[in-house]
């Protein structure tokens, strides 16, 4: 392919988190995918890509992240994915600035790389469907879809059926326990809940939630299950996809800060805010704007 028209200017990307407010496991199929009905719903909080694009061709990431090796990481692998699906020989020099915990259940690999994905889509002039950079981004994971859709959505399936989902934008203390769970462990554990039953949205979304996953892993990692306690004392709080990360719902930003001041120095914490549209998509808006 010819080397294509492409934006020059140096841009910067959120990479929001994302909340699971509530997760239920229906079932399990034959190849070992769980059977799920999940809310996501996006954080104005997370990490930030600097992205230039280039003629170089090449793919470069700075900083390193200690222990993932650059071909592993999924910022460096979503790039590539593009460059292949799109036959564009364009290059692109990413910095990252990392502030969301990795482990922590509130998707920053996969935001990661679902920014870099719309970015790229963008700063390369490659015009992909919605459709297309969300099968793109299902290849390098399951939660990669929402972020590149960039709506709130009820998940079904094994979390790549997504219905555009509009829940209040509550106000979160997310805490991080000081521990890292990996999502294999909870989701093999024999005793995980594999039989919920399956309900339709509107049921759903009118019940209390919950999360399937919350008692293996309250059961298995002890400082996550003191954090829950805690919280539980304050507002309705829960874990988040699988954790580590857990989180309470306020419906005010100052209510949320004061419990966050009240936290033990021992633990990681923020409050935020929950957005139904990607604070990413509010920002390519933005680029699209400018340069049209």
């Amino acid at each position: 392919m010819d080397p294509q028209p492409m934006i020059t200017e140096t841009t910067r990307w959120p990479s929001p988190a994302k909340l699971n407010l509530f997760l239920y496991i229906t079932g399990r199929r034959d190849n070992g995918y769980h059977e799920l009905q999940t809310l996501f719903q996006f954080l104005d909080y997370g990490d930030e890509l600097t992205i230039t694009a280039n003629l170089s061709g090449n793919i470069t990431l700075t900083p390193a992240i200690p222990g993932v090796p650059l071909e592993e990481n999924l910022i460096w692998k979503a790039a590539q994915a593009l460059k292949q699906y799109s036959g564009c020989s364009l290059g692109a020099d990413i910095e990252l600035n990392k502030i969301l915990p990795m482990g922590g259940g509130i998707g920053g690999g996969s935001s990661n790389a679902a920014t870099v994905l719309v970015a790229l889509n963008y700063l390369w002039q490659l015009n992909l469907t919605p459709d297309e950079l969300a099968s793109i981004g299902l290849a390098l994971g399951a939660d990669v879809p929402v972020f590149t859709r960039g709506f709130s959505a009820f998940a079904e399936g094994v979390g790549e059926q997504l219905t555009p989902c509009a829940p209040d934008e509550k106000w979160y203390l997310v805490v991080r326990p000081n521990v890292s769970i990996a999502t294999v462990d909870i989701f093999t554990h024999p005793q995980l809940t594999r039989n919920t039953p399956k309900r339709d949205l509107t049921a759903i979304i009118n019940d209390n939630y919950g999360n399937d996953c919350e008692k293996i892993v309250r059961m298995l990692y002890p400082e996550v299950d003191k954090q829950l306690s805690w919280l539980l004392q304050y507002a309705p709080s829960r874990l988040t996809g699988t954790g580590s990360c857990v989180f309470a719902e306020f419906s005010s930003k100052e209510a949320a800060n004061k419990v966050f001041e009240s936290l033990s120095d021992t633990v990681s914490a923020f409050v935020a805010q929950g957005k139904n549209v990607s604070p990413l998509h509010e920002t390519l808006a933005k680029y699209h704007l400018a340069h049209n």
